[in-house]
């Protein structure tokens, strides 16, 4: 049985090749949202944060045999719980994470925090529209909203959670963008231009992440783009291809389907973790 940590389209795309391998797994996301995704995908998930001491209880208590990590590239707390819990649990962790891309040529500014995107973004001033999502949403504002000649726009999911944090912020209604990509880069030049932005903040989330299609129109448009760079987490078992992925899994479990090791809810995993 395999634990699986997903909530991102590639994750779910991998989950699914893992289970039409023959293998049991359990996807673990953090939004009812992306667990009724991954039921429609006809995988068992459990909705909810898990801390490193959860990971290890829940190991034990539904004997996993291994953890796959497919969690976005800026999951950082959750990768280190999960690396820490199977190191506890003592089974196997795998990581998969989308390929990164070269961005030192492109006239980009690439940065290694969120707080020092928010240094640079207040020296420009301008326009600044924020693609980063919502967890580091105070760090920016805290720094942007009352800087003079300074707008801030925040591009994030339209959920609840995030409105209210967006109101309890103070950032303004007029001033929030609340949509679900990915968006192509026709959709990123409208947005851009409707906002007169001239400088956008994203991360390096990967090609799965729509970032091209951020900075292909930002360019275009020439609108100054900072770069949050990914978390430096020494996975161990790191991979970017599906294929690599189920040849370490095959290596470190038998075939299911040669043990007859298959099976669904019929298991008897608890979804209360």
């Amino acid at each position: 049985m395999i634990l699986f940590l997903a909530g991102t389209s590639d994750a779910r795309a991998l989950a699914i090749k893992i289970k039409e391998a023959g293998y049991r797994l359990l996807t673990t996301v953090v939004t009812e949202n992306a667990g009724m995704e991954m039921r429609k995908a006809g995988l068992d998930v459990y909705v909810g944060r898990l801390t490193s001491e959860d990971f290890v209880r829940v190991i034990r208590e539904q004997g996993f045999n291994a953890v796959v990590d497919a969690s976005h590239p800026f999951a950082e707390e959750a990768s280190k719980n999960a690396l820490l819990g199977a190191k506890e649990a003592d089974i196997p962790y795998i990581r998969y994470e989308r390929e990164s891309q070269s961005y030192e040529n492109n006239g980009i500014t690439l940065v290694d925090s969120y707080e020092e995107a928010a240094e640079i973004a207040a020296e420009k001033k301008g326009v600044i529209m924020l693609t980063t999502g919502s967890k580091t949403l105070q760090t920016f504002t805290q720094k942007l909203l009352n800087q003079p000649d300074t707008r801030v726009i925040a591009r994030m999911l339209p959920r609840k959670d995030n409105m209210e944090k967006c109101e309890q912020l103070g950032l303004p209604q007029k001033d929030i963008v609340a949509i679900q990509g990915p968006f192509t880069k026709e959709f990123n030049l409208a947005l851009y231009k409707q906002y007169g932005v001239t400088t956008m903040i994203t991360k390096e989330s990967g090609k799965a992440g729509s970032v091209d299609e951020k900075l292909e129109a930002a360019i275009e448009l020439g609108i100054e783009t900072i770069m949050i760079k990914r978390p430096k987490i020494n996975y161990g078992n790191a991979y970017s291809d599906f294929s690599d992925i189920l040849a370490h899994i095959n290596k470190i479990l038998n075939n299911p389907k040669i043990n007859g090791d298959i099976g669904g809810n019929e298991d008897g995993f608890s979804y209360g973790i």
